[in-house]
């Protein structure tokens, strides 16, 4: 029997923030990459998870929700979504069924001229009844006449195996872009970092989740425990404050519950230190954003 020659290709997850992508993504990988919240900007750097059999590798890109930029971070995080449109081998636009108007021309014009293939997913149809599954569908089939819209449930797993498959068949014949055994293109360190600002973005409200960075100082790893050093950044004296909360509870909180996501992460003990500084005004100094990993 003829062996099946090897598949590789880069697929990219674009949409508005809160339609689903890092929801999708997870559920493809059967497995905890992008960190979740019902807040808008939860991702913020371009995420890539590999999903690989015996005869195919699939490299996914999980990308900040489009948004019209109001500082330098934000811009940053639409560049990240440009450069998804120039190397996918399969290009995904997600959004949720019954979601308000999509003013964006340009990308629009930019996917419908794209050569590779692509699709539309329209999310959560767990929610919402069949009226305004039409009228979505009808809406989209204008916006992209030529491109293929299907109905998908990231959350329950509707459509998210046909979807794999569809993927895998579209993909190119290629060797593995990465080793087999590995699972992201990202390190440790930024998943501790990403573990930190979920449960921010979970335990604080208004501008205090928008206004932190993490990055992990320290990362030592024995046999039976790792131990992690970790900074939060935040623009002002008052909000160090409120991240502290009372005789420091709220930091307790956060460091506790991200240490525990991280034991299940990494399936080790884990010793975690968490430090609050302030930098004024980072999200918009190219200095500050360089460091925190934003390439400019």
């Amino acid at each position: 029997m003829r062996k099946k020659n090897h598949k590789s290709g880069f697929v990219s997850i674009i949409g508005r923030p809160n339609v689903g992508k890092s929801t999708l993504i997870n559920a493809l990988m059967e497995d905890k990459l992008s960190i979740i919240t019902s807040k808008a900007q939860t991702t913020r750097h371009r995420i890539r998870g590999i999903i690989n059999g015996d005869d195919y590798q699939i490299v996914i890109s999980d990308t900040p929700g489009i948004l019209d930029p109001n500082y330098q971070l934000q811009e940053v995080m639409m560049k990240f979504i440009n450069e998804t449109l120039i190397d996918s081998d399969i290009l995904v636009f997600i959004d949720e069924v019954g979601s308000k108007e999509f003013k964006n021309d340009s990308l629009i014009e930019k996917i419908n001229k794209l050569k590779v293939p692509k699709m539309v997913l329209l999310n959560k149809i767990d929610l919402f009844d069949q009226n305004k599954l039409e009228s979505s569908l009808i809406y989209w089939e204008k916006i992209f006449p030529e491109i293929k819209i299907y109905p998908i449930s990231a959350k329950e797993g509707f459509f998210v195996n046909e979807l794999k498959e569809i993927f895998i068949n579209s993909i190119p014949e290629s060797p593995p872009f990465f080793p087999k055994d590995q699972f992201t293109d990202k390190s440790e360190r930024f998943f501790v970092n990403e573990s930190l600002r979920e449960q921010i973005l979970l335990n604080y409200d208004k501008e205090i989740p928008y206004s932190v960075e993490v990055i992990t100082e320290e990362f030592k790893e024995t046999s039976k425990i790792i131990k992690i050093r970790s900074i939060i950044f935040t623009e002002r004296d008052s909000q160090k404050k409120i991240l502290i909360g009372h005789k420091g509870a709220a930091l307790k909180k956060v460091a506790s519950n991200a240490r525990k996501n991280l034991e299940g992460f990494f399936n080790k003990k884990i010793f975690l230190e968490v430090f609050i500084k302030v930098k004024k005004n980072w999200r918009n100094d190219k200095l500050s954003l360089k460091r925190f990993g934003y390439n400019l």
